[in-house]
Formats: C-alpha cells, sequence, structure tokens
C-alpha cells in the first residue's frame, strides 16, 4: 500500500512537472515583458500623465482618476454595467452551447468528420486574419445582412412567443434577456470553438466501461448523463467559464475597452485610461474569483 502511494505520489509530481513545462514559456514571457507595463500603467491611474519631448512624467494624483471615472465621466459606468451584465448572460449561454455541442460530436455517425470541423471553423474565424475579414468583407456583410433578413421573415412563432410573455408580464425580464441571447446566437456559436474542443477533449477520456456498468445496472440515457458524464467533465466547466469571461472582456466590440482606448488614444489621458483600465480588471477579476469559488465546490475531481 505503502509503495503504491509513493507511486502514485510520484506520478502527480511527474504530471505537474509537465504542466509548468508546458507554461513555462508564458511564464517567462509575462515576467519579461508584462510586468514593468503593468506596475507602470498602475502608477499612471493614479498620476497625471504629462508628455514631453523626453517622454512623459508621472504627476500624482491620488484617486483625482478614479473619482473622475465613476462620479464625472457620464458614461463609463453605465457601460460597465451593461458589459458586465451582457458578459455574464453570454458567458452561460456559451457554455450551455458548447457543452451540449461537445455531446453531440462525441457520438458515432456518418459524417461525423465533417460536421467536427462545422463546429470547429470558430477557432479559425477566431484569428485575427478572418475577423477582419468578417468586419470589413463586403460579401460577408452582405451575407450576414442576407441572413437576417431571412430570419426577421421567418421569426413569426418567436416573435408571437414574446408577445405572449410580454402580455402575461410574468418574468419579462428573463424572458428578455433569453430571446436577446436567441436573437445573438450567430456570436455565441462563433466564441464556443474553443469551449466545445475542451469539452470534446474531456469526453472522449471518459472509459466506455463506466455507460456499459451503468446500462446493465438499468440507467437512462439521461442519469447517465448527470451520474458519469457530467461529474467526469466539471472541472472542465471551471477551466471553460474562467476562460470564457476572459475571452469575453477582450472582445473587439466591448464598449468599456472602446471607451479606455478613447481617452487614452483620441484624448491622450493615460492616467484616466489607466485608472478606467485598472478598475474594469479589477471588478472582472473579483467576478471570477467569486465564481470560481461557487463552481470549485461542485467540481468532482478523481484519480
Amino acid at each position: 500500500m505503502k509503495r503504491q502511494k509513493t507511486k502514485l505520489a510520484g506520478l502527480q509530481k511527474r504530471k505537474a512537472i509537465s504542466g509548468y513545462l508546458f507554461i513555462s514559456p508564458f511564464i517567462i514571457g509575462f515576467l519579461m515583458f508584462m510586468v514593468n507595463p503593468l506596475f507602470q500603467s498602475l502608477q499612471m491611474s493614479f498620476s497625471d500623465v504629462q508628455l514631453g519631448d523626453g517622454g512623459f512624467q508621472n504627476v500624482w494624483k491620488g484617486l483625482s482618476n478614479y473619482y473622475y471615472a465613476f462620479r464625472v465621466e457620464p458614461k463609463y459606468v453605465r457601460e460597465l454595467t451593461e458589459e458586465l451584465s451582457r458578459m455574464a448572460i453570454n458567458s452561460v449561454a456559451i457554455m450551455v452551447f458548447s457543452f451540449f455541442v461537445a455531446l453531440v460530436l462525441n457520438q458515432k455517425f456518418r459524417g461525423r468528420a465533417l460536421v467536427r470541423s462545422v463546429f470547429f471553423l470558430p477557432v479559425i474565424l477566431a484569428s485575427g486574419v478572418m475577423l477582419k475579414l468578417d468586419s470589413s468583407n463586403a460579401l460577408m456583410a452582405a451575407l450576414a445582412q442576407t441572413v437576417k433578413v431571412n430570419a426577421q421573415g421567418t421569426a413569426g412563432i418567436t416573435d408571437a412567443l414574446r408577445n405572449i410573455l410580454r402580455t402575461t408580464g410574468v418574468g419579462v425580464r428573463a424572458f428578455e434577456e433569453l430571446f436577446k441571447v436567441i436573437d445573438n446566437i450567430y456570436n455565441v456559436a462563433i466564441s464556443s470553438g474553443i469551449q466545445i474542443i475542451i469539452f470534446l477533449s474531456g469526453l472522449q477520456t471518459i472509459s466506455v466501461s463506466m455507460y456499459e456498468a451503468a446500462d446493465i445496472e438499468g440507467c437512462t440515457k439521461w442519469e447517465s448523463l448527470w451520474k458519469i458524464t457530467f461529474p467526469m467533465v466539471s472541472s472542465l466547466f471551471l477551466v471553460n467559464w474562467i476562460y470564457t469571461v476572459v475571452d469575453f472582456c477582450m472582445r473587439s466590440d466591448n464598449k468599456v475597452i472602446d471607451r479606455i482606448t478613447t481617452y487614452m488614444n483620441v484624448n491622450l489621458n493615460y492616467g484616466l485610461a489607466s485608472a478606467m483600465a485598472w478598475a474594469y480588471f479589477v471588478l472582472v477579476m473579483a467576478i471570477i474569483g467569486v465564481s470560481t469559488a461557487i463552481i470549485s465546490k461542485g467540481v468532482y475531481y478523481y484519480d
């Protein structure tokens, strides 16, 4: 028994070393190129940055930039609230969508490789070149407009259901948010590529013998989903959730990022831009920390 525990500890240690070796390029790059600018931006957020011929000079202002951002700037707080709310709703939608798509792609059926390729296209579309093509190409813009027009012409049932729910007055706010997610399904799908890959890799590690044993015991597919599949990939929900939140906060259509960029590049107010960026960063990290603590309680870790 002692020898078995020693072998298990050695295996875990080798896995940990392998993991650190894989992430070591990022750690080295972060320490070399990111730590110094990070502290410089933090210093700028408490200063009045004055530009000169020899560079810039920081004049200490204390919390003035933060006060201006939250109490004087008319749009920052509103956009911050809107983006954080949109992040929470869309992140949950992306998690649900990617998990069930991964479940479908993990099944055996004809043309599975083709279907997987179609769903993995968002990973390719996430590259800078394809995003530029998607935003500036006239053909892509015309295609998006055609899809939108056709969707409006065939959404009679959805519009009728929406009107009925509005009339009843029951859970109107929740249903409105749900319909926004449905209308935004293209963005949800295009943002789910990495999450689908991670979920699919986890599903493929689950032993088939576990499902066979469950079938012998008389478990239904629904029971196997919640008793076997969900616990075995629960740790990946935590990974995907953190990735989804961070990825959403860095999107090009983020109003808060646009506001920060405007103050930095147009108004040349580096102090206020840094204060806005740090406030946004702290709020996002707080959300990640709280949600991680909640999700971690339901994660099942197995050897």
